[in-house]
């Protein structure tokens, strides 16, 4: 029975035909419901077979995603299958790296695929954001330039991408944070746009929000990797992010950061390892808005000097309880402050700390009247008192912000010297003096410190490197007392010596190697130090025995005593102590050329100078067990690259010909005798001309004498004719006096007649006034006086009528006729008050015809006056006719001088000048 039913089923499908049924299935559904279906059955075999899955129904899934965009879960399945498409099981037999760039492949040959996962990014739904992101971070890692340039051509691609920093489900802020990182490293364009969504506000609140740089974990690691993507190396960015008070907030995140660790358990305690990468990764950031050379970083340079960033990182430089990977960043980022920046050099300077040598750094923060010194000599103790080599990278860090502090600054380096030189001079302490390190002798405490000699080296070479001034200061300075009878050496000497010294030794190569550093770069290109060098012969012999020893042990000294042989011997001259033959015969013959050079190859061939780039960076671990191999200063490393091939032709220069100094070419020293002697031979011509320069002299004189003679005859002769025409002008002017008399005679009798008429005239007028007023004011009396009398009849006989009318109204008829009388003869009255009114007024038309008289003898009067001033121009008119005259004969005169001149007589600007002002008057 079993075996019929057994016969009678179907076969059994293998994984790949349901793969391929599944992936046919869902590429011709018409139905959500078949779609989902089918992508569930394919979502379970993506992981043991991501190859069939991939190559059957990919496309499938990509047009199931943007038909069905709209579904919530049938898009998180979909995501699903592809994020296990991009992972699968690496013990699946189908599982390889090529799957990954196929995927990825398949997503950026068409924007339309990644402008769908962007949309995706709109949805509020939580594993679709989420699911959406980490597949965009696949394909980026898979292909990393075609998903830059598909997001960057995607509509509001970027601005979705940073707007999911603002979600506060952390797993898709954190998921979208690492894609913005794993975006941003190379594409500047992506930086830009991304800096403009306003980045740099969000990242600053992110890292609030976790806890700072103390408290915040991975987060504020990852925000500040992104910061720095978007500052590296691009200018607008660094713009906005200066111009916008992000440097300012910067500042306070390191300020909140050191606070926060000394509050929660004293400077003393160790960062944590998170919180130490998170204040490394700050001042890094801030590094990237320093870089030498670049076009913003003096701008950005003086923001964060304005905002203090100076103070906060020494708080973390010269802190005991700091990492010391921090404390080197930040001295790092202080050399980079104030690198090639004349402004901040000259203020840093100034600034002052505590001793961290003197006190601890929890006493530091709590007494504030410890005694304090300048930051240089802070950072001087650093390097030269400590000899741990745990914070060998905080020396090393303290040693480049002292190079930053002067250089490109000739003034400070010369001033860093001469106190240098000062403090040497006084044996005050002389631990923290680089002069006093490199002058002593090395041999007591080195040998556990290397790198105290080395440091003063470095430090020592950088101040005299390319600066001539500073070396002929170092070159007066001398030791020992010759009045005690003591031996008096010079600095060169001195340093020479304790190079010897520590080669019969054998000391640490890294001494030897700062002494060497030294030496070469003081004699380069100086002769006065070489011949200084070679006033102690047997230097040149220990130098030779050195090389010539077969010690495969320290080809580093080796290599660079025979480049220092080269430049003694390239810049030696035939007057130097020993002369440049005797050095070459010494070295041909106590060394051979062939080892010379063999020295200085396997110098350049050895791998802490070949590759000294990738190792500097690497060598930055502090050494618990013993020193790091750094032996070289970058400045020196350049010095000896550029210089490589002319040390090794050094020997091979004719001992005759001498380096010029301004070129790399050489001349015989024959020619330069030869010169000499030519110059002699000038020089005797030159005396036979000055002799010959005085007879001319003593002729020039004679001629003089003769010359002043004739003048003197010449000068007697104009000064007749000067006195005869001084006689005519006298006469002329006289003359001219004369008329201007008469002229002031005539004005004065004119003017006196105006102002008699004038006073006769104005006296009628006011006699005429005075009459004409006194009779209107007569006839006006006599009016109202008339007036007055008529007006008191009036009132009389008012009243009178009144009383006959109420006592005799009997008798009013003849009353009436009497009145009627007596109102005729006032009614008389009246007519003769009309009479003398009317005469008054012809009185005063009568003054009135006397005015305008008087008026018509005014103008008369003017008239006169106007033929005076007729007169008095006539006057005038013969006066300039007597000035053409006087010009005619200055004219004449003129010409006489003139005449005077030609004959060779001398006429003094004092007469000229005299005859002008003449003239003038």
């Amino acid at each position: 029975m079993f075996r019929i039913l057994e016969s009678q089923a179907p076969a059994k499908q293998s994984a790949t035909e349901t793969i391929n049924v599944l992936s046919s299935r869902l590429a011709s559904a018409s139905l959500l419901e078949d779609r989902r279906a089918a992508i569930l059955g394919l979502r379970s075999f993506a992981k043991e077979y991501p190859a069939s899955v991939a190559s059957g129904a990919l496309r499938g899934l990509i047009s199931s995603l943007r038909r069905d965009i709209e579904d919530v879960d049938t898009v998180k399945i979909i995501l699903e299958t592809l994020l296990i498409l991009f992972s699968p099981n690496e013990a699946s037999p189908e599982s390889s790296d090529d799957i990954a760039l196929w995927l990825a492949d398949e997503f950026t040959q068409r924007q339309d695929n990644i402008t769908i996962l962007l949309n995706l990014l709109e949805t509020t739904e939580f594993y679709n954001r989420l699911y959406t992101l980490q597949l965009l971070s696949a394909i980026l890692s898979a292909r990393p330039e075609r998903t830059q340039e598909s997001i960057l051509g995607a509509p509001l691609g970027i601005s979705r991408l940073v707007l999911t920093l603002d979600d506060r489900r952390e797993a898709i802020r954190n998921e979208g944070l690492l894609l913005l990182v794993a975006l941003t490293p190379s594409s500047s364009e992506l930086q830009k746009l991304i800096a403009f969504e306003n980045t740099f506000e969000r990242l600053f609140h992110l890292i609030h929000l976790e806890g700072l740089l103390t408290q915040g974990g991975i987060i504020v690691q990852d925000s500040l990797s992104l910061l720095a993507n978007l500052l590296r190396l691009n200018g607008p960015n660094q713009t906005l992010f200066r111009e916008s008070g992000f440097v300012g907030k910067a500042v306070s995140l390191l300020s909140e950061g050191y606070d926060d660790n000394v509050t929660q358990g004293g400077a003393e305690n160790l960062m944590t390892s998170q919180r130490e990468k998170n204040t490394w990764g700050l001042l890094a950031t801030l590094r990237l808005l320093l870089v030498p050379g670049s076009s913003g970083t003096k701008a950005n340079q003086f923001a964060f000097w304005q905002a203090g960033l100076y103070f906060q990182i020494l708080r973390f430089a010269l802190d005991r309880g700091v990492q010391s990977t921090v404390r080197s960043e930040a001295l790092l980022t202080c050399a980079d402050l104030i690198r090639d920046n004349f402004r901040l050099q000259e203020a840093f300077a100034q600034y002052e700390v505590t001793s961290i040598f003197k006190i601890t750094s929890e006493e530091q923060g709590r007494d504030k009247n410890n005694p304090r010194m300048y930051v240089i000599d802070a950072l001087l103790q650093l390097i030269l008192e400590t000899s741990s080599f745990k914070i060998f990278d905080v020396r090393f860090a303290a040693c480049e912000c002292i190079k930053s502090y002067f250089n490109g600054h000739d003034l400070v380096r010369l001033h860093f010297l001469r106190r240098a030189i000062e403090g040497h001079k006084s044996g005050g302490d002389a631990t923290a003096n680089v002069l006093s390190t490199l002058m002593k002798d090395s041999v007591i405490g080195q040998s556990n410190d290397p790198y105290r000699t080395w440091f003063a080296s470095v430090l020592f070479f950088h101040l005299l490197f390319e600066n001539p001034e500073a070396k002929d200061l170092a070159l007066r300075v001398t030791e020992g007392n010759e009045s005690c009878g003591e031996e008096v050496i010079t600095c060169i000497q001195a340093i020479t010596g304790n190079l010897i010294s520590g080669l019969q030794r054998n000391e640490d190569e890294r001494v030897i190697v700062g002494y060497l550093m030294v030496l070469c770069g003081w004699m380069f290109e100086d002769r006065e130090a070489v011949n200084d060098f070679l006033c102690e012969g047997s230097s040149i012999q220990s130098l030779v025995q050195t090389i010539a020893r077969d010690d495969q042990e320290r080809p580093i000294a080796q290599g660079l005593c025979a480049a220092l042989l080269g430049i003694i011997y390239e810049f030696s001259t035939k007057d130097s102590p020993i002369p440049r033959r005797t050095i070459q015969s010494t070295l041909f013959s106590r060394l051979g050329r062939e080892a010379y050079v063999q020295r200085l190859k396997k110098l350049r061939e050895h791998q802490f100078l070949r590759d000294f780039e990738v190792l500097s960076k690497a060598s930055g671990t502090n050494s618990i067990i013993g020193p790091p191999d750094v032996f070289f200063d970058q400045t020196f490393v350049d010095f000896l690259k550029d210089n490589f091939s002319r040390l090794i032709r050094a020997l091979d220069r004719d001992p005759g010909f001498e380096v010029v100094l301004l070129t790399n070419d050489g001349i015989p020293r024959d020619l330069v005798d030869s010169l000499r002697a030519e110059l002699e031979n000038k020089s005797q011509v030159l005396r036979k001309l000055e002799v010959q320069l005085i007879e001319n002299e003593q002729r020039y004189v004679r001629e003089k004498e003769e010359e002043v003679r004739v003048r003197s005859e010449l000068s007697n002769e104009l000064k007749r004719v000067t006195a005869t025409n001084q006689h005519i002008r006298n006469d002329y002017e006289e003359r001219i006096r004369d008329l201007a008399g008469m002229s002031q005679r005539a004005t004065g009798e004119l003017e006196r007649r105006h102002a008699e008429i004038v006073n006769a005239l104005e006296a009628q007028m006011s006699t005429k006034e005075q009459e004409t007023a006194q009779i209107i004011g007569t006839a006006q009396r006599e009016f109202e006086d008339d007036i007055s009398r008529l007006r008191q009849s009036i009132r009389d006989l008012t009243s009178r009528i009144e009383e006959e009318k109420l006592h005799h109204h009997t008798v009013l008829e003849d009353e009436r006729r009497v009145s009627a009388e007596e109102i005729s003869e006032i009614a008389a009255r009246l007519r003769l008050a009309d009479a003398r009114a009317t005469e008054a007024e012809l009185r005063e038309q009568q003054s009135q015809d006397a005015a305008r008289e008087l008026q018509a003898q005014l103008d008369k009067t003017e008239q006169l006056l106007a033929n005076e001033v007729h007169i008095r121009t006539g006057i005038q008119a013969e006066i300039d006719d007597l000035l053409i005259v006087l010009a005619d004969l200055e004219e004449k005169r003129a010409k006489d001088k003139q005449r005077l001149i030609s004959l060779g007589a001398e006429i003094s600007d004092n007469e000229g000048d005299s005859n002008d002002s003449d003239n003038n008057t």
